[in-house]
């Protein structure tokens, strides 16, 4: 797409509290290229910030200077340009920005951009009266202006990494469509031309790669998404850390897949000094025997502080890996390369690792945080069909916990994701993005972090009950889990009967366990399940704590539930 746009710029445009400046970095970061704020711009250039420009100069000379300052500023190669609320009202600005640029309109509802505009005390034309009133006079004056842009994306709600995929899917395709030099917007595209257009294809990496970045304080990271990323491990490892040397921590069923020898491929044609450490696959190898293999050979491997563990595998390997990691020597760094749809839509995100004690599943462990993760979706090709279902629970979780948008989205797309479509791409992107969200803002799980644990409660109690076996895979606890979960909220009163049903039926139509009666061979009968669940990681001071639900998209944190209305809802549910 970059190539594509020459010598052109991408324009953001849009009312005060659009997301310019905070999409635009992210934007230009994803694309590699430079970001300019043209408000910024302008108050270098003036020596006074935008509302002294104002109150000295008024709002006429501060239109001028703004125009000149965009001109220039296009001048000077292909950059993304974030430019003020009133920018693109000129029409002379709007004649350079059609011939150096493409231009983007940011739309954002009333609602969203007043949320916006209050975290902020600099807007001179919002500075006097009423906030509100003065928003949708200026969004009724701009409107239609701002719709002559090239693209229009809407700036919603969500983590800004979304809108980013979303202006770059559209930008790709307007530059496709217009090459450099076709089009200015004295001639603007209208219905026939749309009717008649024949673009050639996007090309494969436009759409079938995506960023989403994990903003944790003081260690942000990428998570790169799409088919191939394993076979380009020695790329990307080499720009991390140049001159490490690479543990790599996998299973036999890796192994098995071709995916390890992918991986070693790629890292020997980058020069990379590397060694394997293979466990056995599955849950039991989750565990201090599991974790002083990998541990030992890390130090056998002479793995130093300034190397890298590459996790490659699914969530065993990634949690035993990561927590290894994290003792190694006081800390290792760690990339994550995931390799089933669970491991890539949650366990590889988040920096959470750790084993399972006889007494309880995750018991012991620390937070990780990875540098890097790739989410090679090709690699889930390879799965059998019950680990990518087992792994789409964890998918319907973010639209079950916060996104009913999404749960809706994945009710008419699940096969696509289950078998391997285009929505898969999506389907991971928008879960990776939804976690990193989360735990940008609650990296320890001290808030709103333990809402990533829906349906965990009553699912590692039946998974430890299983003997963390094949019995139960661990996104088929989390499916059965969620479905109690909601069944549970709405016996307590929370939760509209309808819901606990349309979730249920989702689940089943995905081909996934819904009831305790689902998982074969013997369980441990309702006491002892109960003594499972009381030795969750998430019981505080022996209080039992849930995730419970008001509805779909509306989960929240119960704390201090009364075991014996779980335990009459359990004997209910056997």
């Amino acid at each position: 797409m970059v190539r594509r746009l020459g010598r052109r710029s991408i324009v953001l445009v849009g009312m005060p509290g659009a997301g310019k400046s905070s999409v635009g970095r992210r934007l230009a970061k994803r694309l590699g290229l430079p970001f300019v704020d043209a408000d910024e711009e302008i108050e270098r250039a003036a020596c006074m910030s935008i509302p002294e420009i104002f109150a000295r100069r008024g709002e006429v000379e501060f239109r001028e200077g703004e125009k000149r300052v965009v001109a220039r500023l296009l001048q000077s190669g292909p950059s993304v340009l974030a430019t003020g609320g009133g920018a693109f009202m000129n029409a002379e600005t709007r004649d350079v920005v059609a011939r150096q640029g493409v231009s983007v309109w940011l739309r954002a509802d009333l609602h969203t951009l007043l949320k916006r505009v209050k975290k902020r005390t600099d807007r001179p034309l919002l500075a006097q009266g009423d906030p509100a009133a003065k928003l949708a006079a200026l969004l009724q004056q701009r409107g239609d202006t701002y719709a002559l842009a090239d693209v229009i994306v809407d700036s919603r709600d969500v983590v800004h990494e979304m809108v980013v995929e979303e202006v770059i899917g559209a930008v790709s395709r307007h530059v496709i469509q217009y090459p450099e030099g076709t089009r200015s917007m004295s001639a603007p595209l209208g219905p026939a031309d749309l009717a008649h257009a024949e673009p050639e294809p996007l090309p494969i990496g436009d759409i079938t790669r995506s960023t989403v970045r994990v903003d944790v304080a003081g260690r942000p990271y990428d998570i790169y998404i799409g088919p191939g990323l394993l076979a380009e491990a020695g790329t990307h490892v080499t720009v991390l850390r140049k001159g490490a040397r690479v543990a790599i921590v996998t299973d036999a069923n890796v192994v098995a897949a071709g995916h390890l020898k992918t991986v070693q491929d790629s890292l020997a044609a980058a020069g990379i000094d590397h060694t394997a450490i293979v466990v056995e696959p599955g849950e039991k190898t989750k565990g201090w025997p599991g974790l002083q293999q990998v541990v030992e050979g890390l130090i056998s491997a002479r793995i130093e502080r300034r190397d890298l563990v590459l996790a490659l595998g699914g969530g065993v390997v990634g949690d035993l890996a990561g927590f290894a990691a994290s003792v190694l020597r006081r800390g290792v760094d760690v990339v994550q390369a995931p390799t089933t749809l669970l491991s890539q839509v949650d366990s590889s995100v988040g920096g959470k690792t750790g084993i399972n004690s006889p007494q309880g599943k995750n018991l012991v462990g620390a937070f990780h945080q990875p540098v890097l993760v790739l989410a090679d979706t090709a690699a889930l090709d390879t799965l059998p069909v019950r680990e990518v279902r087992a792994g789409y629970a964890e998918v319907v979780k973010y639209g079950l916990l916060g996104d009913r948008a999404l749960f809706d989205t994945l009710e008419r797309d699940f096969a696509g994701v289950i078998g391997g479509g285009p929505e898969r791409i999506t389907a991971v992107a928008a879960s990776c993005m939804a976690k990193a969200a989360i735990v940008a803002r609650d990296e320890k799980e001290t808030g709103d972090r333990a809402l990533l644990n829906l349906g965990h409660t009553f699912g590692h109690a039946l998974e430890a009950g299983a003997g963390y076996s094949s019995r139960l895979l661990h996104g088929e606890g989390v499916a059965i889990g969620m479905a109690l979960a909601f069944a549970f909220s709405a016996r307590l009163g929370l939760c509209p009967g309808q819901d606990v049903t349309r979730v249920v039926r989702h689940l089943e139509a995905a081909g996934l366990p819904t009831k305790i009666s689902d998982v074969p061979g013997e369980l441990p009968d309702t006491d002892g399940l109960m003594t499972l669940i009381a030795q969750d990681k998430k019981v505080s001071r022996g209080a039992l704590t849930f995730i419970l639900v008001r509805g779909i998209g509306e989960a929240f944190v119960a704390r201090d539930v009364n075991p014996d209305e779980v335990r009459a809802f359990l004997a209910e549910m056997r």
